[in-house]
């Protein structure tokens, strides 16, 4: 295996971890509601403390990364993912599995930018396109787990033995990571890690803030992951529950479907990139998304089926997230590029931490029905309008 393969593993083994554990809510859902009690309010809190421990992990986690490189710092967190993960499995009630949770996010809370800094260092150019869209397909294999496989290990386990069992597995991961993660090329200079005053700190980061061409970026990462996350990580599970009556096993087979479909679309973003250009590639995906999710929110009595198809197309087709991140990676100077990208991040995080809670209130609202359901689409849909408006119309670089 090549230095560089060696690194894809370790960051598609750590993102994918990290994808696992924020989709691994939505399948079991319904059990924990009964069993913590937990309201559908609670449910979108328990997805809004791990992107919250993320969002409030990332500032620092830049910097880190910027002084002490990805290897170090995401082998250091690990060791809090593993706590958190058994902390899930360990909950007697809604407080204490939200802050498992908490925990469990602050710990993954390095994973996604490691896999952007690495493969920043490891390609250049359109192959940086290419290699972050392998990784993140790969990485799907998290999600995967986290529908059907996890709903069939909760149904032999119980949803705690199935969270300890995760445990178990992020350690491992862990292993993979100390074993394959590597900072530098072998034919590339190694990088000098700064070595920076707090006064050099905060200077670098108002940098990276006052950005031109930043705030565009933003406007649209707040949503663009985040409506995938919402419906793939929480509430297709309770809707196909509430709405169409399926059971734990008939949701992981749904959920499954939706994790394919999102590599899928990864896998599809670099030719979509070279025939439209990257910000029509970017506008024409958003479209569709929203789209999809006008037409979940507007018909009523919606058959299984096409309810099935739209969930899937909006996972497929939410990919183009992974263009948003490289042309923010590219508005940085090297010495700058962790904490940029960590600001990125940032938006998607926040997007991720409050769209759960948001549709989670809209649902709470209306009514746990077809017709709060459909109001939760409805809201996902005007956010990620919003977030289009400012892709299309702020100041560019």
């Amino acid at each position: 295996m090549t230095p560089a393969a060696r690194v894809a593993v370790a960051l598609a083994a750590m993102t994918g971890a990290s994808q696992f554990h924020r989709a691994a809510v939505g399948v079991i859902a319904p059990e924990l509601a009964v069993d913590l009690g937990m309201g559908p309010a609670a449910l979108g809190a328990a997805n809004t403390a791990f992107f919250g421990a993320l969002m409030v992990a990332q500032i620092p986690v830049g910097v880190m990364l910027d002084r002490i490189g990805p290897r170090r710092l995401v082998l250091w967190l690990t060791g809090l993912a593993v706590l958190g993960a058994a902390a899930q499995g360990l909950a007697q009630d809604g407080p204490q599995f939200l802050a498992a949770r908490f925990l469990l996010g602050l710990g993954c809370g390095a994973s996604f930018m490691a896999a952007v800094f690495l493969t920043g260092r490891w390609h250049k150019g359109p192959g940086l396109t290419r290699a972050l869209s392998s990784i993140f397909a790969w990485s799907n294999a998290g999600i995967l787990a986290a529908g059907a496989p996890l709903a069939v290990m909760a149904g032999v386990m119980g949803w705690r033995g199935a969270f300890l069992l995760s445990a178990a597995l992020m350690l491992l991961v862990g292993l993979i990571w100390w074993r394959f993660a590597a900072d530098d090329p072998p034919d590339a200079p190694p990088r000098v890690l700064a070595r920076e005053t707090l006064g050099q700190v905060l200077a670098g980061q108002f940098t990276v803030w006052a950005t031109p061409g930043l705030p565009r970026i933003l406007a649209l990462h707040t949503f663009a992951y985040a409506t995938m996350a919402t419906l793939l990580a929480l509430w297709a599970g309770p809707y196909l529950f509430a709405v169409h009556g399926l059971d734990a096993a008939a949701r992981g087979s749904v959920i499954l479907a939706m994790g394919l479909a999102v590599p899928a679309g990864q896998l599809a973003v670099p030719p979509l990139e070279r025939l439209l250009g990257r910000d029509a590639a970017v506008l024409t995906s958003a479209g569709t998304v929203v789209g999809t999710l006008v037409i979940l929110a507007l018909w009523p009595e919606l058959p299984l089926a096409a309810a099935v198809t739209l969930l899937m197309l909006c996972c497929f087709f939410s990919a183009y997230s992974i263009l948003l991140v490289t042309q923010g990676r590219a508005l940085f100077p090297e010495a700058l590029v962790g904490r940029g990208v960590t600001t990125v991040n940032l938006a998607q995080v926040l997007g991720s931490a409050l769209l759960p809670v948001l549709v989670g209130w809209a649902v709470g609202a209306v009514g746990d029905g077809e017709a709060g359901y459909r109001a939760g689409f409805a809201l996902m849909a005007l956010c990620l309008l919003a977030g289009m408006a400012g892709y299309r119309w702020l100041p560019r670089r």
